[in-house]
């Protein structure tokens, strides 16, 4: 990458209404992109959606007549467009690809062999969970991140604000071995004031402690999230912290750069000794039970969606801060009966 290439990449006041991570991603993209002259992608047909369309000056649409142009106008071909965005970056290029999460599915092979190759290629994959509302259950994604996850090698991140979405675009532009996927939501999600709550610097070791009770004392209950998830998790931390529980909230928008993190650095985010834990995420149970143990909570997807607005699906699958804060209080109900049975204090 040139010198400076992410010296505009902007930070985002607080903002209680906030923007879907992906309108915020489409400003930080362009912002970096402006200066990095090799940088080149587009969408599968869906660049509106997706937020990935080059505006600035000079950028203009790849064809026969314009070969300099940056937009690439894939059409509907997700298997097609990662396997070129594969070859543009074999070519020294640094190439990014559009879809809707749920369409992943179409081009894991592109994204398992970058991943073999140790490529930069970055994927902006938007509309990640129920949220996106009465498209239904056949876009709604429920195991895609699951899956992604699972691939040796791929970094992903699904931000929770605007300002976490800044980290995430500068640890995937920072990685020359490693593909990276951008989970980002549909819906305006708050943009959390990081003069109240931690810094979205966090983000570059994976997981990080986002809020903790105010008066420094250790935590009773973990409330683990990522994405649009967290926000819903503060909205319980502050209900519990109001009634005196000590309460953390970690977001956590990358797994496997967490797992990276040296092991004081783990358990200084998730103490072992803490066993109350929810965990919320509008995805597929796999892999949480690493984090939250046998006996925590996990407020997750069970099943497919549904077709409804956005907030309907939220109270019909629990992803409220009124079910957070019901889950939080029964862990803590939980291990008080549990150390009450073992004689403990």
């Amino acid at each position: 990458m040139p010198d400076g290439w992410d010296a505009d990449i902007p930070r985002f006041d607080p903002d209680a209404k906030g923007a879907a991570t992906r309108e915020s991603s489409g400003k930080v993209l362009n912002a970096v992109a402006a200066r990095v002259p090799w940088m080149i992608g587009g969408a599968a047909d869906l660049a509106p959606s997706t937020k990935t369309l080059l505006k600035f000056e000079g950028a203009g649409s790849f064809s026969r007549d314009d070969p300099g142009g940056r937009n690439l106008h894939f059409g509907v071909r997700e298997h097609a467009m990662g396997a070129v965005c594969n070859g543009l970056a074999l070519s020294n290029l640094r190439p990014f690809a559009a879809t809707f999460l749920i369409f992943s599915d179409y081009m894991k092979p592109p994204i398992r062999l970058a991943a073999i190759m140790e490529i930069p290629v970055v994927y902006v994959f938007t509309h990640d969970s129920i949220g996106l509302g009465e498209d239904g259950p056949t876009h709604q994604p429920v195991e895609q991140l699951a899956s992604l996850r699972g691939i040796p090698g791929l970094t992903v991140l699904r931000p929770a604000d605007a300002n976490e979405v800044s980290e995430a675009w500068r640890i995937a532009l920072s990685q020359p071995y490693r593909p990276t996927a951008l989970v980002l939501s549909r819906q305006p999600l708050p943009t959390l004031d990081r003069t109240r709550y931690g810094s979205a610097d966090g983000v570059r070791r994976g997981a990080y402690v986002l809020a903790d009770p105010p008066d420094a004392s250790a935590p009773q209950v973990l409330l683990l999230a990522t994405g649009s998830e967290v926000s819903v998790c503060i909205e319980a931390y502050e209900r519990l912290t109001r009634e005196g529980i000590a309460a953390r909230v970690v977001s956590m928008p990358s797994w496997d750069i967490f797992e990276r993190q040296d092991e004081a650095y783990r358990d200084s985010v998730l103490p072992p000794e803490v066993e109350a834990r929810v965990a919320v995420e509008q995805a597929a149970t796999l892999g949480w039970d690493r984090y939250v143990g046998r006996t925590g909570a996990r407020i997750v997807m069970h099943t497919f969606g549904a077709s409804a607005p956005v907030r309907a699906l939220q109270r019909k699958f629990g992803f409220t801060p009124e079910c957070v804060y019901d889950a939080a209080k029964r862990q803590l109900a939980r291990t008080v009966a549990t150390r009450g049975l073992h004689g403990e204090s």
